[in-house]
């Protein structure tokens, strides 16, 4: 069909300077943060380095097939020191909590969590486990880059024997957890039944609708979210806290060949026996845990990690319900806790012995918990969802455990989340019913208070008293009303690098810094990783790749025409209905009309090859792989009505609207 569909290549991290120094105030919160938490505890250390095997060859830096690096563990060498585990020491421009995560976080290699059981961490953001069985090995989750699954398979196979993959499971639907499975298996190899692919109820659907349908906006957040551009160190980014960053290799995927769709499902894969325990709606939409009776490990997927994970992401994607998380993780508990010795996640690193799990179990369940059950008690209050994330405290009893900090989600967005999941974005008050966009109410705001002049003086002494939060929330409707008013850039730029400073999430840190970085540089566009890889779009069902072809249809245009096409895979003979009626894109299978504008034949396989750029459409054309019955008019047309999408959108300054939209 030719619809063009932009799908970025590699990511290539920009080298930022320092921008500034921490200020007194930034200075004085982070050694407050010294002062409220357990620093002396150092199990995290000791468990972070059990079992340690071997380290991520050539010093972490791993390269694509052109030679480009996309994974640089060597630049966060920055962090560690000859200082003791339990020596709290950090850079004034870091909160000292996030960079105690950044040092665990640092201890990458090979690890061998028990007898049968490996883990590869800091090859990419996720981990990658193994499982031995009785001919060969079960691949937990490959990593988001084929090219980091590979490097993390080979450093397995050089200090294990070298058995044959048997099985892949995805234990939930986010790329980190399937994007590198061309890494370490063939598709050849599940097409022939040689190896299995097994997930979640709802994986296919759930991975393609967070990573392509919304991919996007979702890309150009992520850049924030995960500090993509900023230059690893103590002024830049430090972590995302749930890893240390995303790699930016070949996004790819295979789909399952099983499906696992209720609890207490058992499997047995080469010897080795499954229990699962579905999680839909937890950490993802589709997710499940594992409990493994020979080995007496627990595999936790993300649903228990050694941080406060997010009911909201700030990259986007659907809220999680938190009382569901919270339940699956008391289930976890009630039918494998006597049982379990090990307890392993997806990220970071394992817990040991039957009591140190369970507690660990119980506390993560209990910390989802009280942020759903405070944040509905507050609501029913009348408090509203700002004023709930300002009063939330948790007990000293979860507060206190390191793994329930705040470093990828955090108690102030999570428990407004909780709030959206059961009320939405509006807060009942009529005034905030039908606000003014952005940019019209930040001008009338920079109005009200005297000018852009009078906004920036009385910002910066706020700025000078450390109340950056306020300066930057006034300043932003400066940048917003008067794009080129430099001083206002600076100084917002200037107010959020602190803010960034002061932060214990590292997300919130990368947003922060992020937006500094552009509002002093402005927007550099350069080739970027994304979600809606190539291979993704090419490995889609023909239903969710229709639905993507939905949403880039731009609506106001597209209702000005009636359109049917005939469209039909030659390889297997399915044939499609495509009809644009009233600016929407609905599809029919097994149907076909006599009034089509347009019939499309063209096999599956060749579909692929055009989807990743392979061929051409005029080679298919002529080879006659490729068939269109019906008028030149109609195919331009039809390309016409299809939008593509820039990545690379405003986020900290106005979005310059077009005439398409």
């Amino acid at each position: 069909m030719n619809l063009k569909i932009i799908l970025p290549a590699t990511l290539v991290l920009s080298h930022m300077q320092a921008f500034a120094d921490a200020t007194k105030y930034t200075t004085e919160s982070n050694s407050q943060v010294l002062k409220q938490l357990p620093f002396d505890n150092i199990d995290d250390f000791n468990d972070a380095s059990r079992g340690f095997v071997a380290p991520i060859p050539n010093d972490g830096i791993i390269k694509n097939d052109k030679g480009e690096v996309i994974w640089d563990l060597e630049s966060y060498h920055f962090v560690n020191s000859d200082r003791a585990p339990n020596d709290p020491f950090s850079p004034s421009t870091v909160n000292p909590s996030l960079w105690r995560q950044m040092r665990l976080l640092n201890k990458a290699g090979l690890f061998k969590v028990t007898e049968g059981i490996y883990q590869v961490r800091g090859a990419d953001v996720s981990n990658m486990t193994i499982i031995e069985g009785k001919t060969g090995i079960i691949i937990i989750d490959p990593l988001l880059s084929k090219e980091t699954a590979k490097v993390a398979l080979d450093l397995y196979y050089q200090n294990r024997p070298n058995k044959p993959v048997k099985a892949v499971i995805y234990s939930h639907s986010h790329a980190d957890h399937f994007g590198g499975v061309k890494g370490v298996i063939y598709q050849e190899d599940v097409d022939s039944g040689k190896v299995k692919v097994i997930a979640p109820e709802g994986f296919t659907e759930e991975a393609i609708s967070e990573n392509v349908l919304a991919g996007n906006v979702m890309l150009r957040r992520a850049m924030y979210m995960y500090g993509a551009l900023l230059k690893p160190g103590p002024e830049g980014q430090v972590s995302v806290g749930l890893g240390i960053a995303a790699s930016q290799g070949g996004m790819t995927l295979i789909l399952p060949t099983d499906f696992v769709k209720k609890t207490g499902e058992e499997m047995e894969i080469d010897g080795i026996k499954f229990v699962f325990l579905m999680a839909p709606g937890s950490e993802a939409p589709a997710e499940m845990l594992f409990f493994l009776p020979q080995f007496k490990a627990l595999g936790a997927a993300e649903d228990a990690t050694h941080n406060m994970h997010n009911l909201y992401t700030l990259r986007g994607a659907k809220v999680r319900d938190a009382k569901a998380w919270s339940k699956y993780l008391n289930e976890a508990i009630v039918l494998f806790g006597d049982q379990t010795q090990v307890v392993f996640a997806q990220h970071h690193w394992p817990k040991w012995g039957k009591e140190n799990v369970i507690d660990f179990l119980e506390k993560q369940r209990d910390l989802y918990k009280y942020m759903h059950d405070q944040t509905l008690r507050l609501a029913n209050q009348g408090y509203t969802m700002t004023e709930i994330g300002e009063m939330m405290q948790l007990p000293d009893s979860l507060a206190k455990e390191w793994y329930n900090r705040g470093y990828y989600g955090s108690l102030n967005h999570n428990v407004k989340s909780v709030y959206n999941f059961y009320l939405g974005w509006f807060n009942g008050n009529p005034s905030t019913l039908h606000v003014l966009p952005e940019i019209e109410g930040s001008k009338k705001y920079v109005e009200y208070m005297g000018g852009s002049d009078a906004v920036i003086d009385k910002a910066q002494k706020d700025y000078d008293k450390g109340d950056y939060r306020w300066a930057a929330q006034v300043l932003n409707h400066v940048v917003f009303a008067d794009p080129a008013n430099q001083k206002g850039k600076k100084l917002l730029a200037s107010t959020l690098e602190q803010l960034g400073y002061q932060s214990e999430n590292a997300t919130w840190r990368n947003f922060y810094l992020m937006g500094a970085k552009e509002l002093r540089e402005g927007i550099r566009p350069q080739p970027v990783l994304a979600t809606d890889s190539p291979d993704v779009v090419a490995s889609m069902p023909m239903e969710n790749f229709f639905d993507y072809l939905a949403v880039r249809l731009n609506g106001m245009k597209a209702a000005e025409h009636f359109m049917l096409i005939n469209f039909n895979l030659t390889n297997s003979n399915q044939r499609y209905l495509l009809e644009i009626k009233n600016g929407v894109l609905n599809y029919f299978p097994d149907k076909k009309s006599d009034k089509a504008n347009l019939s499309i034949a063209i096999s599956r396989s060749d579909l692929n090859d055009l989807i990743v750029g392979k061929v051409k459409k005029e080679e298919l054309l002529q080879s006659k792989k490729l068939i269109i019955d019906g008028s030149k008019e109609d195919f331009k047309i039809l390309k016409s009505l299809f939008d593509t999408f820039n990545p690379w959108f405003n986020i900290v300054e106005p979005q310059l609207k077009s005439n398409k939209e």
